[in-house]
């Protein structure tokens, strides 16, 4: 019998509605990045008063920031023949990217409209809830704090046709969203799954560290 490889699972960004959590976009990566880093930086409550009871308590989730590198290439497009690639090359990929950080000009229209009209305050441009998705294990809110594209290769026409892209992000938590909306459930969804895989691990013992027992 043939050997069937199994399904491969992309990885990728999914733009939904903050209030209904209805599905707007979703951006599949081409190409899995190798690698994801990611940061945590703990929000622990400051000892500078001298309060010993305060140094083990924490004020709330850690800020957490991750970052993949990706690739995107037309070759397999060109040679099916793919009349989009072929007119404008991979300029539609890098631009559904480009436009998680853009607001759009609909509303940078009406921002204008509303400041000729007098307008005293103008409220910054909404934008959709930006999900970071990596496998099933990891579905978490993000804002997309830099977007670093370097474009490669290029058809006759000057189109791009390869392109390195630099994703940087920050984890959106209850801190930031609350509880009682799509974002804030999401997040909380992502930690409680993070502690059910951590009750998987394996426990350590005192003597794989050389010891019998603390001092």
């Amino acid at each position: 019998m043939p050997e069937i490889s199994p399904k491969l699972i992309k990885g990728g960004i999914v733009l939904v509605d903050a209030t209904s959590g209805a599905i707007l976009k979703i951006i599949a990566m081409q190409y899995n990045s190798d690698s994801v880093a990611r940061q945590f930086q703990p929000k622990a409550v400051t000892t500078e008063t001298g309060d010993r009871s305060e140094a083990l308590r924490l004020k709330g989730p850690p800020v957490e920031t991750i970052k993949v590198d990706i690739e995107i290439d037309a070759a397999d497009q060109m040679e099916l023949g793919d009349a989009v690639t072929a007119d404008a090359g991979i300029h539609p990929q890098l631009a559904v990217l480009e436009m998680t950080v853009n607001p759009s000009s609909a509303q940078l229209d009406n921002a204008n409209r509303l400041a000729q009209n007098g307008t005293l305050e103008i409220a910054p441009m909404l934008q959709p809830l930006t999900l970071f998705i990596w496998s099933r294990n990891r579905i978490v809110p993000v804002r997309i704090t830099d977007l670093n594209i370097t474009e490669e290769a290029f058809d006759p026409n000057l189109n791009p046709i390869r392109a390195k892209v630099s994703i940087g992000m920050r984890v959106l938590n209850v801190d930031d969203l609350g509880f009682n909306v799509k974002g804030g459930n999401l997040f909380m969804a992502y930690l409680k799954n993070r502690e059910q895989l951590a009750r998987k691990a394996r426990a350590g013992t005192l003597s794989a560290l050389g010891l019998t027992g603390l001092p």
